[in-house]
Parts: structure tokens; sequence; C-alpha cells
């Protein structure tokens, strides 16, 4: 239930209301404490893809520049939330809408930067620009593209990004992404298993016996509890942390252009069709916010501000460095749990978020958390993204026509995935023919699963003949709606 010695009922439904600052303050922090572990996670990932080091490798191999885009991270998010909350003309839906970065985009960036080091930047942060500039673009016509998008395409796509990410989960709980990078004996050891299981074990814990902030936080809390574990094993170490901590400035500043910039046909068209995806993903999550928060559906208005947003937030992150913004669902859902839809609160959490990015010392506590620790919160968040697909699918009407749509979709899509993730360095693959571009967007397998996913929806009858399906389906045609629910 809402905290009624906020405001009254009314004013804890309007987004203009401004609830003691007392408590204002705590509320806009715990926005931030329930999307900070989510936020900085794909800076980690891209940084150890494109070799930048981890932990007591961190010193060798890079540690400046993860530490400069968990920095990123931090600061565009925090800017992207200011132009939802306060807006800007145009931009911004004036609704308490947290941004962050964005796990969709990370199974297209990984091509991109695996094994390049600082190269592969800067035609990610090129696609990064446009694809940002391109998602702003979609703000004006939202509205006429969603019959494009229905639960079987956006599900289906939720569930293959979620899909595509489950395997750094476990090379990250077993000792490192990948593991070839790190040469590790103790990789897949037990105590590496043990420090990944305490987090799963904490955050489950938090999340079915716990309630309000607890329940809320539990990743965060399981992370904080398995690195206290990982620091009496032994598991902490401080190496070349310890150098850069001493030597960090108090504040410092985003560069542009950090990394080069360079416009690649693959990083551009991925970025700009992941676009799309995020797009719809954040038309839900205002819609959330205003049934769950104000009781009443989301106006055309605040639509289009909240895509405006999303995408200038993003192309302004990539100018410095930044990865792509998206709204957060799990604030979302906690604004429907604490019952105050005050944007002023989460303005606050904002400004939290912008003072961590510009403090280097953040970014390097950040990164004396043990791969294995956070390997423990990625499998559940990671895990999370999947459910979440299955969730939206379990709207979808499951007569035959949708069954054979989401069949050859996945077939070819994960298929795509599975051979990419299990060739050796310089092995043949399926899409070698193919010009450079497509192969790396091809093997994402989420392009090509979405892809086919929205040429079927769109071309196919409303109804195949009985004849045809049973021929596909084997005899399985499968009857009604399912119910993946609870």
């Amino acid at each position: 239930m809402a905290d009624t010695s906020l405001g009254t009922a009314a004013q804890l439904r309007d987004p203009n209301y401004t609830p003691p600052l007392i408590k204002a303050i705590p509320l806009g922090i715990q926005h931030v404490l329930a999307m900070f572990v989510s936020n900085v996670t794909p800076a980690i990932i891209i940084s150890g893809f494109a070799g930048f080091g981890y932990g007591s490798d961190a010193g060798a191999l890079g540690f400046p520049d993860m530490t400069y885009l968990i920095q990123m991270s931090m600061l565009f998010a925090g800017i992207a939330t200011l132009l939802q909350t306060i807006t800007l003309g145009p931009v911004g839906a004036a609704l308490p809408i947290v941004q962050g970065t964005s796990f969709a985009f990370i199974p297209i960036m990984i091509p991109l930067v695996a094994g390049k080091g600082t190269e592969g930047l800067a035609a990610l942060f090129g696609g990064v620009v446009v694809g940002g500039l391109f998602h702003a673009m979609l703000g004006t016509v939202i509205g006429k593209i969603r019959f494009a998008l229905p639960p079987l395409v956006t599900g289906l796509v939720v569930m293959m990004i979620g899909l595509a990410l489950v395997k750094v989960g476990i090379e990250y709980a077993a000792g490192g992404v990948p593991a070839k990078q790190f040469d590790k004996p103790e990789y897949g050891s037990l105590l590496n298993w043990s420090a990944a299981s305490v987090v799963i074990f904490v955050t489950l814990a938090l999340k079915f016996y716990a309630r309000g902030m607890l329940a809320v936080s539990a990743v965060l809390i399981g992370i904080f509890i398995g690195y206290l574990y990982a620091l009496m094993m032994g598991m902490v170490t401080f190496e070349g942390i310890s150098t850069s901590w001493g030597h960090a400035q108090a504040i410092a500043f985003p560069s542009p252009f950090k990394y080069g910039f360079e416009f690649s046909f693959a990083a551009i068209i991925g970025f700009c069709l992941m676009a799309f995806v995020s797009a719809i993903e954040t038309v839900g999550d205002v819609s959330g916010i205003t049934k769950g928060g104000a009781g009443r559906e989301a106006t055309d208005r605040e639509i289009q501000g909240a895509t405006y947003a999303d995408g200038f937030g993003t192309a302004f992150a990539g100018i410095f460095s930044g990865l792509p913004n998206t709204s957060f669902s799990q604030n979302v859902g906690l604004i429907a749990m604490t019952g105050v839809m005050s944007r002023t609160v989460v303005t606050i959490g904002a400004f939290f978020l912008i003072i961590c990015g510009l403090i280097p010392k953040v970014g390097a506590l950040i990164l004396t958390v043990p791969i294995e620790v956070l390997g423990g919160g990625v499998i559940v968040m990671f895990g999370m993204v999947v459910a979440a697909g299955i969730s939206m699918l379990s709207d979808v009407h499951w007569n035959r026509r949708n069954m054979v749509i989401f069949a050859v979709a996945i077939s070819i899509g994960l298929g795509f995935q599975l051979e990419a993730m299990n060739l050796a360095p310089g092995a043949p693959n399926a899409l070698q023919q193919l010009p450079d571009a497509i192969r790396i967007l091809g093997a994402s397998g989420i392009l090509p699963a979405a892809l086919i996913a929205i040429i079927l929806n769109l071309i196919l009858p409303e109804h195949l003949s009985d004849e045809a399906t049973e021929e596909v389906s084997g005899g399985m045609t499968g009857h009604g709606e399912g119910s993946l629910g609870e």
C-alpha cells in the first residue's frame, strides 16, 4: 500500500506533485538502488569482450577504459532520466520514467567489439549515435507502427535476447568471459560456483520472502552478500585498482568521441533494428506507469515524448562513449508498489546517478566485485529477461497460424545463434558466404528471428488451412490460448 503520509491519494497520483523532501530523497535513491546493477552490467560485459579485463586483470588490460564505460553508464542514465522527468520541449514524457543501459543491444554489440580492444568501440559508438537518432525518429510514427509488433513478435524478440545472454551469465559465474581470454585453471571451480550460488540463493530468498525495498533490491543485496562471502574466501583483489583509486580525479568529465567514431553498416543496421524493440518496450513501460501509478491510459503525447527521450538520450550518450538507454521496467513496478507517481522523486534519483557518473572512484569500487559474484546476479537478471518474453507470449492467441510463425522464426534465429556460439575461431559457419556485416547481424539470431516474425505476421492470412498446418506441425496442432502466467 502507498504511504499516505506522503500526501493525499490525489496528490500521489499526480506526476507534478512533490512529496516532502525528507521522504522524496530516500524514494529517489530507492529507484537508483532498484536499477543500479542492471544499469552497469552491460558496460562490464562489453568491456570484458573487448579485452579490457576484470578484477586482477584490470590493471594490465584496460582498467581505466572499463571504469570509464561504467561511469558513462551511470552519467547518461541520469541525463536520459532527466529528459523524461523534466523534459526538453517535446522530448520527454513528464512522467517518473527511469532510464538505464539496455540489455537488448548486448547481443548486437558483442560481435562488434569481441577481442578488438578499443578499436571495435569506434564502430560500436557510431552505431549507438545513428541508432539513437533513428530511435528518436520513431517517436513521430510510434503509434502507427505498433500494429506490426504484436506480443507474438515482441515476446519472441525479448525471449531471444535473454537466450543470447544466458551463456554470459554462466561464464561469469564460472570465472570469466570468455574463458579463453582469462586462461585460468580455476575456471569452473567449486569456489567460483559457490560465490555465484550465494548471490542466487540470497536473491531468491529476498524476492520470495521479503517485502518492500528488500524485495525490490534483491539482486543488489544478493551481490553485496556475495561480495562479503568472496572477501572472506580471499576472492576479492585490489590489484591495479588501488593504484587507479589513488590517482583518480575527484571528478572526471566525459570526453566526446573518446574512442573515435566510425560508420559501420553492421552496427548501424543492428542498432536501428533493435531500436524498434526498445521503442515498443518503452511504450509498454509508459503504459505501465500511467496505469499502475495514475489509473489511466498513457496519452499519445506521453508515448511520443518518452520515445524521443529514449532516442536522443541514446544518441547523446554515444557521443561520449555511453551505451544505448531505455526505460527500466523494474522501476515501473516500484512505482506501482509505492503508489508514488511524482516525477520529482525520480528526478532526485537521476541527479544521484549523475553525481556517481562524475566520480571515477565509484566505477573503481564496482570493479572490486569478483566476476563470479556478478555472475550470480547476471544469471538471475538474464533469466528474468527470458521469463519476461515468455510472459509476453502468454498474451498470444496460439492458433495454428501463430504457431507456425513462432516455429519458423525461433528455429532459424536460435539455430543461427547456437551455431555461432559453438564455433571455434576461424571455423566455417552457416553464414560464411554472406558479407561480413550481414553475417554479424545474422549470428546474433535476434534480428533474423524478429524480421521473419514481423514479415510472416504481416503477409500470412489470419487462418491457415488445416492440411498445411498438419503437414508442418506433424499433428501437434495445439488448441486454445496458452497461459504461461500464474
